[in-house]
């Protein structure tokens, strides 16, 4: 049996803007609940996180929490999520109340190549065909229509 299974951990997931971590909700509700010191989680992801591009736009943060002494590690992703650099590439602010239904905006497919290249180190895809399907299944998803 390996020793990270031996090993207690929770692993917490958020959506959080570079170098803008406070100890308000979200961050405090639910690092507070595991038993952190938030102070340092904020500390440590706002200095990691300070000269990030596209400050405006948020990044997954996936956070490692040790439940035995009550420490972490974190990783943030590289780029702002999918959904987040697709509406600020067409300037909206928010997808459609009813995906499928309506539609609120139209995208581009060279704009999602574009796109593909900046968010590939996030992805898990191999090429930016498969990337650009990706990013076309999360636009139609938030109600914007892909066209040639």
């Amino acid at each position: 049996m390996s020793s990270l299974a031996v090993q207690k951990s929770d692993v917490v997931k958020m959506r959080l803007l570079p170098g803008k971590a406070n100890p308000a909700p979200p961050v405090g509700s639910i690092l507070g609940a595991r038993g952190l010191n938030i102070m340092n989680f904020c500390k440590a992801f706002n200095d990691e996180t300070k000269d990030f591009d596209m400050k405006d736009l948020p990044r997954i943060v996936y956070i490692y929490v040790n439940k035995k002494d009550k420490t972490f590690t974190f990783k943030v992703c590289a780029q702002p999520t999918s959904s987040d650099l697709i509406k600020n590439s067409i300037a909206i602010k928010s997808g459609s109340k009813e995906p499928g239904k309506l539609i609120v905006s139209t995208i581009t497919k060279s704009k999602l190549e574009e796109i593909a290249k900046i968010k590939m180190v996030d992805m898990n895809a191999s090429s930016i065909e498969s990337a650009v399907r990706s990013l076309s299944g999360t636009a139609r998803s938030i109600g914007i229509s892909v066209v040639n």
